[in-house]
């Protein structure tokens, strides 16, 4: 998605968000006694001066995931998984992981991978991009691996941007800093375009882990042009868990399951519904397989990574999470990363629909043929594949 940068469209609902619970105090926003908005680096300490290894066999790697489980058969084991490469591709220790309880942890478990005094420490989740820019800002002499934090939105002193103002060059005020963002209405796109040709009922769905999830609404909204781009009448009917960031966002399968099998009672005709939804959505994919319907996974291949679904897993919309996380500490291994947002869609491989497995007879010439365009139009970034207010969710 280059409609806007990835993921501008979270920042930009954080904004309206803010807006909203301040509007009723409008005639105070010039005050002089008016209490200035709190420090989001709050409680952030730098550890002792770090210089980085010259020897980077000798590296310690740290990961603090997001919310959830580490072996969640999706983003947060994946991303680990990314990092257990690097550290191999290095010649250093296997890395070291720790999952928060809940968001007042991100912190805590950040700072301590810096008093312990690790040379890259990579975080995972868009949540955990503000807490990456504060210890990032502090700890010059580490590395941090962001992934789905872009773009890094900073003030001119290189301080997370409450305001979203974003003047700040990130690149140049944070270079030890690295954001790995996904253009993931590419992936959905391509995933839209095998559920509509699938689809014999013209009806086809996708259920969200929340609307605050710029990253998931963008999934979604590919995925709805995806589709139209095969049948501009297909229904396509997305839905979302919740609207705020509760474990039943991303971290409560049975609550997935029951969300769509009354998604599916009161949808009778969606006959291919696609998950985005994290360890929620394995829950979307287990009602999908008990209503004989497909189901389609996301961020990985969830063919291999959630076997429970494979009866009815025909493909997953897929960032290569594993292999950017890898590369990434390779290259700050080798002195070749590049600081500030890097941004990885179909012009670099790093986006697409997974393999078919036991379900490659359903996909037919026509249908690999429309794939295969869609695809090169991205490279070459004629395509669009998001909408004007990409990344924005249902209000």
């Amino acid at each position: 998605m280059r409609i806007r940068p990835a993921g501008l469209a979270l920042f930009a609902g954080m904004a309206i968000v803010l807006s909203a619970c301040s509007s009723s105090s409008t005639g105070n926003a010039a005050s002089p006694s008016a209490t200035p908005p709190p420090d989001p680096c709050a409680g952030v300490t730098a550890g002792k001066a770090h210089t980085a290894p010259t020897d980077w066999s000798k590296a310690k790697i740290g990961v603090v995931t997001d919310i959830g489980t580490l072996n969640d058969k999706n983003f947060n084991e994946y991303s680990f998984k990314g990092a257990e490469d690097g550290a191999t591709a290095l010649g250093a220790a296997a890395p070291q992981s720790v999952v928060p309880k809940d968001q007042s942890d991100y912190k805590k478990d950040i700072q301590t991978y810096v008093d312990q005094g690790y040379d890259i420490i990579t975080t995972v989740g868009f949540n955990l991009a503000t807490p990456t820019t504060c210890f990032a800002k502090a700890n010059p002499g580490i590395w941090f691996v962001g992934v789905d934090q872009s773009p890094i939105c900073v003030t001119p002193q290189g301080a997370p941007d409450t305001t979203f103002a974003c003047k700040g060059d990130a690149k140049t005020l944070i270079p030890n800093y690295v954001s790995l963002a996904f253009q993931e209405d590419q992936a959905g796109y391509l995933a839209g375009i095998v559920a509509a040709s699938l689809s014999k009922s013209g009806e086809i769905g996708a259920i969200g882990g929340t609307t605050l999830c710029a990253p998931c609404v963008r999934y979604i909204q590919g995925y709805t042009l995806g589709a139209q781009s095969v049948n501009p009448n297909i229904k396509v009917t997305p839905a979302y868990v919740t609207r705020d960031f509760s474990a039943k966002a991303f971290q409560d399968q049975a609550g997935g399951k029951a969300f769509a099998e009354n998604y599916l009672t009161t949808n009778p005709k969606v006959d291919v519904l696609f998950q985005v939804a994290g360890l929620t959505g394995n829950g979307v994919l287990d009602a999908a397989c008990a209503k004989n319907i497909y189901g389609i996974g996301v961020d990985v291949d969830q063919y291999l990574s959630y076997p429970a679904a494979d009866k009815c897993i025909v493909t997953s919309a897929e960032k290569k999470l594993q292999k950017e996380v890898s590369d990434a500490l390779k290259a700050i291994g080798g002195g070749t990363a590049v600081a500030g947002d890097n941004t990885f869609n179909a012009k670099n491989d790093a986006i697409g629909v997974s393999d078919f497995h036991d379900k490659a007879s359903l996909i037919t010439a026509d249908t690999k043929a429309k794939l295969a365009a869609a695809f090169a139009a991205m490279k070459a970034g004629t395509l669009t594949t998001c909408p004007t207010d990409c990344g924005v969710g249902p209000k």
